[in-house]
C-alpha cells in the first residue's frame, strides 16, 4: 500500500496490493432516475419470487412511491402477464420505454419487446446477462424511487451480472417451507454474503393454507421454516405468505395490483425507511 494511500482505486494508477477488484457499477440511462435498487432472489424456481415481487411493487405504489420492474427472468418472463400487460414497448432515439400498468408501476421485460409473448427464449448466457444490462441502461426509468429486479432463479451468470454491475441496495430471499428449497436458499444467500450485498428480508410463499370453514393452518408443505433460516443468516426481517386460491386467480386474470397481502406490510415498512 502507497503511503499516501486515499483508498480510492478507482482513480488511483498505483499498482499496489490493496487495490480493490470490485467491478465499477453500470451506469443507468442518461435519463433515468432510480432511487433505490432491490432484487428479489430465490435458490429454486416455482417458489413466488415474481409473485412477490408484484406485490412488493404494487404495495409500495399504494404507499405513494414510484417503482418499477425489470423483469430480469429473461427466458421465463412472466410479470407482464400479472400486470395483464400485453402492448410491447415503445422506444425512440432517446432509448426504450417501460410500459406502464394501470396503477403506474413501470414493467420492463423481454416479452414486451417480442412479436408473439408466448414464444421461447433460446439463448446462450452472454446474450441473456446482455439483454438485462440493456434493461439497465438503455431503458429510461423515469423518476423510479424502487426498482425490483426480479431475478432468474438460482445462482447463475444473470445473478452474479446483477450483483457485480449494478447499483442493489438489497435483496428479497423468496422460499418456502420444504427442506430441499430451504438447503438451495442457504446457497443463494451465503452468494449474497460473499458479494456483500445485504438481505434485507426473508419471506416463506405458500407457507400455510387456512381452512376457510374453521380458520386453521394447515401446513400442507411442512412446518414452516422461516424463522430459523432468518436466525441462522441473520435476516432482520421475514414473513410467511398463505396459499390463496382467490389470489392465485388474480394472478392468472393480470389483476396482481388488487391483491393486498397484509403479512408483506414488515418488508415494506424496512424499504420505505432506506
Amino acid at each position: 500500500m502507497a503511503e499516501n494511500c486515499s483508498h480510492d482505486c478507482a482513480n488511483c494508477g498505483a499498482n499496489c496490493s490493496s487495490r480493490s477488484n470490485e467491478i465499477p457499477k453500470i451506469k443507468p440511462h442518461l435519463l433515468s432516475r432510480i432511487k433505490h435498487v432491490i432484487g428479489v432472489v430465490s435458490g429454486k424456481g416455482g417458489v413466488g419470487k415474481s409473485f412477490v415481487t408484484g406485490l412488493l411493487a404494487s404495495e409500495m405504489t399504494r404507499r405513494g412511491f414510484s417503482c418499477g420492474i425489470l423483469d430480469a427472468d429473461i427466458t421465463g418472463p412472466s410479470v407482464p402477464k400479472m400486470f395483464g400487460i400485453h402492448e410491447r414497448a415503445q422506444g425512440d432515439q432517446d432509448g426504450i420505454y417501460p410500459v406502464t400498468s394501470t396503477s403506474g408501476v413501470q414493467v420492463m421485460s423481454l416479452n414486451l419487446l417480442l412479436e408473439n409473448e408466448t414464444e421461447p427464449v433460446i439463448w446462450r448466457g452472454a446474450l441473456i446477462t446482455g439483454t438485462v444490462q440493456q434493461f439497465w441502461t438503455d431503458v429510461i426509468w423515469k423518476d423510479i424511487d424502487y426498482l425490483f429486479i426480479d431475478m432468474p432463479p438460482g445462482t447463475g451468470d444473470v445473478t452474479l451480472t446483477v450483483f457485480q454491475s449494478l447499483p442493489i441496495e438489497g435483496i428479497i430471499m423468496v422460499s418456502s417451507p420444504q427442506d430441499l428449497v430451504q438447503l438451495i436458499v442457504g446457497k443463494a444467500v451465503k452468494m449474497a454474503q460473499k458479494m456483500d450485498v445485504p438481505i434485507l428480508g426473508l419471506v416463506e410463499n405458500m407457507s400455510y393454507l387456512k381452512c376457510p370453514d374453521c380458520g386453521k393452518e394447515l401446513e400442507i408443505f411442512g412446518p414452516s421454516k422461516v424463522q430459523q433460516t432468518a436466525q441462522e443468516f441473520a435476516i432482520p426481517v421475514f414473513v410467511r405468505l398463505p396459499l390463496n386460491p382467490a389470489v392465485a386467480h388474480a394472478i392468472d386474470e393480470g389483476q396482481v395490483e388488487t391483491v393486498r397481502e397484509e403479512a408483506l406490510n414488515p418488508l415494506a415498512d424496512k424499504l420505505a425507511q432506506l
